[in-house]
């Protein structure tokens, strides 16, 4: 009967965590604490690269890892987020047609994160990284 009582809390903790919706991270700037997250409700992972060109590109893994393709073609691995606040809801400033957010990152060989701007733009359905770097998406939420 106790084994059975375990396997049930077990499962509820399992379970508890596989419904979270965002993860929620930790870091320090500046000797201020910050909350990142990978999910804000759009397809931010995938590849970005400037209009017309296929490198240099930015790779954004959904786990929160990825690399920043330097223009002499020289690659950084990442660790990434977007600002959030500790609930994990994403901090942004709303355009007419568009969304800003603080994107977050830290090369693997370092222990300062620096930070750049990301943004969506609904009408044109591209996202914009650090302002050159382009992606398009299919907005799966339209009415």
């Amino acid at each position: 009967m106790k084994s059975v009582h375990v396997l049930l809390i077990a499962l509820f903790f399992v379970v508890a965590k596989s419904y979270s919706q965002v993860e929620v991270n930790t870091i320090t700037h500046n000797s201020k604490e910050r909350y990142i997250t990978t999910t804000i409700g759009f397809p931010v992972s995938g590849t970005y690269a400037p209009i017309g060109q296929k490198e240099p590109i930015s790779q954004l893994n959904p786990d929160g890892t990825g690399f920043i393709q330097a223009a002499d073609l020289s690659k950084k691995k990442i660790n990434w987020g977007i600002e959030c606040t500790e609930e994990g809801i994403p901090v942004f400033k709303e355009g007419f047609n568009s969304k800003s957010y603080t994107f977050w990152y830290r090369p693997n060989d370092s222990d300062e994160w620096s930070y750049s701007q990301f943004s969506i733009h609904f009408a044109k359905k591209k996202m914009f990284l650090m302002g050159e770097r382009v992606k398009e998406y299919e907005d799966f939420n339209v009415q």
